[in-house]
């Protein structure tokens, strides 16, 4: 019996959040009668399907296309040193390309679009495919000590930032939207920039937006893959668990374009903070928001320990902050200021942080995306002293050493948030992946701590399946807000457009 209980439970929150995260969503939105729409393409000719051509008849076009080979795991255990602290690797850069005159020219297809080599054998002959065994190691991590440590600079001083009042504002109306329309692809295959070809970006996702400097927004997308990336899901070769772009385009009505994207190579982006990629030890390292404060721009990321097998369920090692000091080419990943994911429980592992008046905001969940928000905030000058933090808990900011101190802000799960401040309304925006309803939700509030509204609904995942994300665009004017969105069926990144009022 009470495993039945527990069985009723949980069924509809697993259920819930299998609609935001896998090919459960299809299976929703047919049983709806909702059919799956695919995101349009922007649509460079040369990326679109080739057109039929006349000619005389091959008949190789009969005999069905069978790889040249087939592998057959072989998994086997194998002990993994780790060193500890991690090796320090010098990074390489070169300077980034500038955007092409023609959007659809191809810069490097020597890189990127290379001769295929011609069929073998008479014309009606099949090859079968190789069948080889591939020995397929499941890592067991073991932390060794570093012959070579890097040297670390010492940790800043203890501060005592004290108790303050946090009274809240009143709550609200939720905000009202009208309407949401797709505007343009924005990373892959047909993207508004082309990433595919400028900087071999075939698939990511995120699309995480601040403001770098005046006329400049960065953005930062999560786990990217380049050469052998097929839909759906992240996969494919030449891994990089985040890259960095920049853009200057004002007129978002007819798609956002990237124009440069830190490099390592000739039409590379390259991975800008560093992971270990190593299963269950740090399987990747996820940015979650950015900002800047005066020539130094800040990222939050995640070092994510492993992925469940639920989709929209994993496991961190901690949430941190790292910074650049030249315009976003190479960043440190800050030693101190991590809060550590205590029995995967803790607060502020997945974290929206936004500079506002003398503070910095931080939003932040547990890992995953079915936890609840908490806020804190800390001095401008501050923001790399853990210390320093003040967290908010019924009604006051507290200082504390533990981030689960916070009070939850408003009831109901919430998953990879954006926070704004949005200047002409003097109201502050939070947009979320609410897994329970299956959508991208948007509130707002007067001041950071509440009363937020009740959430409305931005887009659903009957709309588009398997959506996730919803970052906002710092440069969103007046009821234009703009966004971007992932599928995990695409594994790309859109951008949208709200009418908010």
């Amino acid at each position: 019996m009470a495993g039945d209980w527990v069985y009723r439970g949980l069924a509809p929150i697993c259920a819930a959040m299998l609609v935001a995260g896998t090919a459960s969503v299809v299976g929703a939105s047919q049983a709806s009668g909702a059919p799956e729409r695919q995101l349009p393409s922007s649509g460079c000719e040369n990326d679109l399907p080739p057109k039929p051509k006349g000619g005389p008849f091959d008949p190789r076009s009969l005999i069905p296309k069978l790889p040249d080979r087939i592998g057959i795991p072989l998994p086997y255990p194998r002990i993994l040193p780790v060193p500890e602290p991690a090796p320090q690797v010098k990074p390489v850069r070169i300077p980034s390309q500038l955007p092409p005159h023609d959007p659809c020219s191809d810069p490097c297809p020597d890189i990127t679009d290379p001769k295929k080599p011609k069929p073998n054998g008479p014309a009606l002959s099949i090859e079968f495919p190789k069948i080889t065994l591939d020995p397929r190691p499941i890592n067991i991590p073991i932390p060794v000590p570093n012959p070579n440590p890097p040297t670390f600079p010492p940790p800043p001083p203890a501060k005592a930032p004290g108790f303050e009042a946090g009274p809240v504002a009143p709550k609200p109306t939720p905000p009202r939207v009208t309407r949401v329309n797709f505007v343009s692809t924005l990373t892959g295959k047909g993207s508004t920039s082309r990433t595919d070809k400028r900087w071999q970006i075939q698939g990511t996702d995120l699309g995480i937006m601040w403001e770098s400097k005046p006329g400049q927004v960065a953005i930062v997308f999560g786990d990217t893959f380049g050469k052998g990336f097929k839909p759906p899901g992240a996969n494919g070769g030449d891994w990089r668990s985040n890259v960095l772009g920049f853009s200057s385009d004002t007129h978002l009505a007819d798609g956002m374009s990237i124009d440069t994207m830190v490099q390592d190579s000739r039409c590379h982006a390259v991975q800008v903070l560093d992971s270990r990629h190593i299963n269950y030890y740090e399987m990747t390292t996820i940015p979650t928001s950015g900002f800047a404060i005066g020539d130094r721009q800040y990222m939050s990321y995640m070092s994510v320990r492993w992925w469940a097998p639920l989709p929209g369920v994993w496991l961190t090692n901690y949430g941190g902050l790292a910074y650049s000091d030249d315009g976003g080419s190479t960043w440190v990943k800050d030693r101190y200021a991590r809060w550590d994911n205590i029995f995967g429980t803790s607060q502020f592992q997945v974290s929206s942080m936004v500079p506002h008046g003398d503070y910095v905001y931080m939003f932040g969940t547990p890992n995953s995306r079915i936890g609840s928000v908490g806020l804190a905030r800390v001095l401008k000058s501050d923001v790399l002293n853990k210390t320093a933090y003040q967290y908010w808990r019924d009604g006051r900011w507290v200082p504390a050493r533990n981030g689960n101190v916070a009070s939850v802000l408003f009831f109901g799960v919430a998953g990879e948030l954006s926070a704004r401040f949005d200047d002409e309304t003097q109201r502050w925006q939070l947009s979320y992946l609410d897994a329970l309803r299956g959508s991208i939700v948007l509130r707002k509030a007067r001041a950071p701590q509440g009363l937020w509204s009740e959430p409305t609904e931005l887009v659903h995942s009957q709309r588009y399946a398997q959506l996730y994300g919803g970052f906002l665009h710092p440069w969103s004017r007046g009821n234009d807000l703009y966004f971007t969105m992932s599928t995990w069926a695409q594994y790309n990144v859109s951008l949208m457009r709200a009418r908010v009022y």
